[in-house]
């Protein structure tokens, strides 16, 4: 793929896209706007780490396609995503730079943390990225270490808020809800049995963050009409259940909606999941987190 138009270009996984990154993407809007140039992000995927170390365990905040949906939301322009293999990861620094960054996207100006590495075995650094900018005309702005700091703080905050279900905490480092998109499957059907029906998420990128188990409040855009809703993450313990699903039910709503793909913000964690005695007290716990989720949606929509 050879880009034509003239870049100024970040780099990196971007994972997230919370309120540290946005800070950095805004300079590279910005900086494009100024000089004339197309804003662009290139992004490696899959992680480093699923393919150098075949770690399966890495949980990623965005899906590949979430990344580029949201960078695009914010100005970016143009999203390259290289694949990571490892004849990528061999590339010395040198091939590196005039094969990608300068023949292939024209990059005229990059945008980079101070302490960026790159090229085999990470080799090189900022310092020889200034001097290659030297030799293929194009600058270097460095991002400094306080901004770089806040990242990197923000990206853990919100991991570990999301494993203990603190959804409107992680929502506050995003800049956003925090979401996933997923397909409605058919379930076992039993939330009907007890008059509250669910859609069932697929979500199929194993690599996803999902929040720890729990109830959450919801919302969700369904022909372009916002509903909202409540999901429980989790295996059903009190009929049993062995495997972790993802179920939502919406709030006064009632169409087919089997097989669409939904975007789905969690707004508030009401309760960890729980083992009930029976069905009939399960019903009426999910009457009382009914009535909790609406009042928090009233209030926070007054």
């Amino acid at each position: 793929m050879i880009t034509n138009s003239a870049k100024v270009t970040t780099i990196g996984t971007f994972d997230g896209i919370h309120i540290g990154h946005q800070k950095i993407l805004k300079q590279v809007v910005e900086l494009a706007i100024e000089q004339g140039y197309k804003p662009a992000v290139l992004t490696l995927f899959p992680h480093p780490r699923m393919v150098l170390q075949k770690d399966d365990s890495i949980k990623l905040l965005n899906t590949i396609d979430e990344r580029i949906e949201i960078l695009k939301s914010l100005g970016i322009e143009e999203v390259i995503v290289k694949e990571f293999t490892k004849a990528f990861s061999n590339l010395s620094a040198k091939d590196y730079v005039k094969n990608i960054l300068v023949d292939e996207l024209n990059t005229k100006h990059i945008v980079i943390g101070y302490d960026h590495h790159f090229g085999k075995n990470r080799s090189a650094n900022i310092t020889d990225l200034k001097r290659f900018g030297k030799h293929y005309d194009f600058k270097v702005k460095e991002i400094s270490a306080q901004d770089i700091k806040d990242v990197t703080v923000s990206s853990t905050k919100i991991r570990n808020a999301l494993d203990k279900g603190e959804v409107d905490l992680a929502n506050s480092f995003l800049g956003y809800n925090y979401f996933i998109t997923g397909t409605v499957d058919k379930g076992k059907g039993l939330g009907r049995t007890i008059e509250f029906p669910t859609a069932n998420i697929h979500i199929e990128e194993s690599y996803k963050l999902i929040p720890n188990d729990g109830v959450y409040v919801i919302q969700s855009k369904i022909k372009n009409t916002t509903v909202f809703g409540m999901m429980n993450i989790g295996t059903n313990p009190t009929v049993n259940g062995k495997t972790r699903s993802i179920e939502v039910h919406f709030f006064n709503f009632n169409a087919d909606i089997y097989n669409t793909k939904l975007k789905i913000e969690f707004l508030k964690r009401l309760r960890s999941e729980q083992k009930f005695e029976s069905l009939e007290v399960l019903k009426k716990q999910l009457k009382t987190d009914k009535v909790n989720a609406l009042k928090y949606i009233k209030t926070s929509n007054a």
